[in-house]
């Protein structure tokens, strides 16, 4: 994700704000957040904060997956495999790109799985899965690259389990996972450097004239108390996803993760989905008031030891919740 830095340590953009800057948040003023009454009709269980946490290491194991090395081909081919056991139809869908800072052409993997592909009324679910070649939010070793467990692998894991559980427990919509490769080469000084793997989607769709309800993207999803808030870009295009998929967290339980208060833009794969697409997407990443991304973001320390299996249980549940009880307005 990229954000313009308002802050000197902030390398996120946001339309005018940075995520690091709190003087946006407050409270989620919107009627509907607190008069919707969201009643799980249709309770499911059986997600595995142990199987995602399982899947997060399993990525880290091929080392920095680093868009045009070996281990990034590596981990595209095993994700893959994981997809293509699980979902009805999977993508391979290859495309390329430029490195950012050095120039350099690069392949681009976005991976993909279908449940239901002939089901008319879809949902996504996304996240990238590339590591970020810099630690440029680190004193020590800056230009180091890092494992990413947090910042990629997180989101990717809670999708497999999800998938995982799709494959015996059909629902009634078509549901895709889609994991977003190039998101985090990026630089804050470059335009439109960062999510080249949702760019590239967004100009050529898996399936043509593809078409989906609404999306859902998961980026930093497994940090120890993380908050999810009502970001800006969220809020503009799928207003109606973040208040059902809020609601059905709070009666779930897992209110302390999601959160109503709303922060500023977040330019993430899920605008780029949206300005090419118009799919209305939201944006489940993790944010704190009082500091902006977690202490670890961009940094070394975004190893397995910043992954909290609570977190991934909270964020798996309600969005297992979300397949099986969709907003009935669409």
């Amino acid at each position: 994700m990229k954000a313009n830095k308002i802050w000197g340590f902030c390398a996120v953009s946001l339309l005018g704000f940075s995520a690091c800057n709190t003087s946006t948040d407050s409270t989620a003023n919107n009627d509907s957040a607190t008069t919707e009454s969201v009643i799980i009709t249709n309770k499911k269980s059986g997600f595995s904060a142990d199987n995602a946490y399982q899947n997060i290491a399993s990525q880290l194991d091929f080392g920095f997956r680093i868009p045009g090395t070996p281990s990034h081909k590596k981990c595209a081919d095993w994700l893959f495999g994981q997809l293509k056991n699980q979902c009805d139809t999977s993508y391979f869908q290859v495309g390329q790109s430029k490195n950012p800072t050095t120039g350099a052409a690069i392949p681009i993997y976005n991976i993909i799985g279908s449940i239901n592909p002939k089901a008319t009324k879809r949902m996504i679910f996304a996240a990238h899965w590339d590591s970020r070649p810099m630690a440029d939010q680190d004193d020590n070793n800056p230009k180091e690259p890092i494992l990413a467990a947090n910042d990629g692998a997180s989101g990717v894991g809670v999708i497999l389990e999800l998938a995982r559980l799709l494959h015996t427990q059909k629902p009634e919509w078509g549901v895709d996972f889609i994991l977003f490769d190039a998101e985090d080469l990026g630089i804050a000084e470059i335009e439109n450097s960062f999510c080249l793997g949702s760019q590239y989607w967004g100009q050529n769709p898996h399936t043509p004239n593809y078409k989906a309800n609404f999306g859902v993207l998961l980026d930093m999803v497994g940090g120890k108390d993380a908050k999810f808030m009502w970001e800006a870009n969220s809020n503009q295009y799928a207003n109606w996803i973040l208040v059902h998929t809020w609601q059905i967290a709070k009666e779930l339980g897992h209110d302390n993760h999601f959160q109503l208060q709303n922060i500023g833009a977040i330019t993430d794969d899920h605008k780029y989905v949206y300005e090419a697409t118009k799919i209305p997407m939201i944006d489940i990443i993790q944010y704190n008031e009082s500091t902006g991304f977690a202490p670890y973001w961009h940094t070394h320390d975004d190893n397995l030891d910043a992954v909290d299996k609570n977190t991934l249980q909270a964020v798996g549940n309600t969005l297992l919740h979300l397949i099986f009880n969709p907003p009935a307005t669409l």
